[in-house]
């Protein structure tokens, strides 16, 4: 498919960007925090500013990590591997949480930004699909197993008496 490439390519460019702005906002965060000099609940000024760094360089590694895998794929021009598949799919389950937290708490711009890196990634899952039968071989193109209306269906298993 011609399409593949360009679309996980779209989707790594997005959230290599989206790992940037991540680190950057939380960068801020923690200067204000820092600039502040407030306790909440007794809590230590310096131990929320290290948290923030902390957060924002988890998630901005999280999803620097997630970029380049779909970087990846789309220079390859392979499907992903299992593990490759579960970061991705973990990834688009985070977007979809923080898109809710984001409409509530933000605004629906950042749901919209959120939800349109999410479409992006399960676009390039779909778009790569799962390239290998059970054994390990290639899937048989036309067959019934990929919906071809044109295949017969296999034929049943019967018991040898």
């Amino acid at each position: 498919m011609a399409t593949r490439r360009p679309i996980a390519l779209t989707a790594a460019t997005a959230l290599l960007l989206e790992a940037v702005g991540v680190l950057v906002l939380h960068a801020v965060l923690a200067k204000v925090q820092g600039d502040q000099r407030m306790s909440l609940a007794d809590l230590d000024p310096g131990a929320m500013v290290a948290g923030t760094w902390a957060m924002g360089a988890v998630l901005g590694a999280y999803l620097a990590l997630c970029g380049a895998a779909l970087l990846r794929v789309g220079v390859r021009d392979r499907a992903p591997t299992r593990r490759v598949r579960i970061l991705l799919v973990s990834c688009a389950l985070t977007h979809g949480v923080l898109g809710a937290v984001a409409v509530a708490v933000v605004g629906w711009t950042a749901f919209a930004v959120l939800m349109l890196v999410l479409g992006l990634v399960v676009l390039a899952l779909v778009a790569y699909g799962d390239e290998t039968a059970a054994g390990g071989a290639p899937a048989a193109r036309g067959s019934y197993a990929t919906g071809d209306a044109t295949a017969s269906p296999p034929p049943p298993d019967t018991p040898q008496a």
